[in-house]
């Protein structure tokens, strides 16, 4: 059975374009996802910890025969593979960032993984590139439309600008 699924994407190491460029070409080529849509990138400021490196963040709707949890196994194993550690303070910088934000309408709650992302809502970084390519789509819990989120967030302002960077799809 295929799933529409959407993800986030960030990084603030390194070649930030370079490193979400392979992520989704990385995705791609695994033989078990799709990558169909991607969102324009985005600068961002950090959330949490901000003793860092501004980010580069972005959303992305792929389709996978994949279950949740093998599909966080792939994204986690591709965060390794470009050499994201678990050094370092939570939230602390890293090469690149992979999360489930939706997986098709499901709700789950399961030791390390959460569908919706429990603070997708929360985060500009998050709502402002899954806008570019789901601004209708409905969280399965709040009742609400991403862009009605993002139209709705009150965070203070954090720091979030559009580029004109685009990332190739991959077949």
């Amino acid at each position: 059975m295929e799933h529409t699924v959407y993800i986030g994407f960030g990084s603030n190491m390194g070649d930030l374009k370079k490193n979400c460029q392979w992520a989704m070409d990385s995705l791609g080529r695994s033989g078990v996802c799709m990558v169909e849509k991607i969102s324009r990138l985005y600068d961002t400021e950090p959330l949490d910890y901000e003793a860092q490196d501004r980010f580069m963040n972005g959303a992305a709707r792929i389709r996978t025969s994949l279950a949740p949890r093998d599909l966080l196994a792939l994204l986690k194993s591709l965060e390794k593979e470009a050499g994201r550690t678990n050094a370092g303070p939570r939230f602390g910088p890293r090469v690149l960032d992979m999360d489930i934000l939706f997986f098709g309408e499901l709700v789950m709650e399961s030791g390390d993984l959460e569908i919706p992302h429990p603070r997708l809502h929360k985060r500009r970084f998050v709502l402002a590139p899954l806008c570019d390519i789901a601004p209708e789509l409905q969280h399965p819990v709040l009742k609400k439309t991403v862009s009605a989120l993002l139209d709705k967030l009150d965070d203070g302002g954090k720091d979030v600008m559009v580029l004109e960077d685009v990332l190739a799809t991959t077949a």
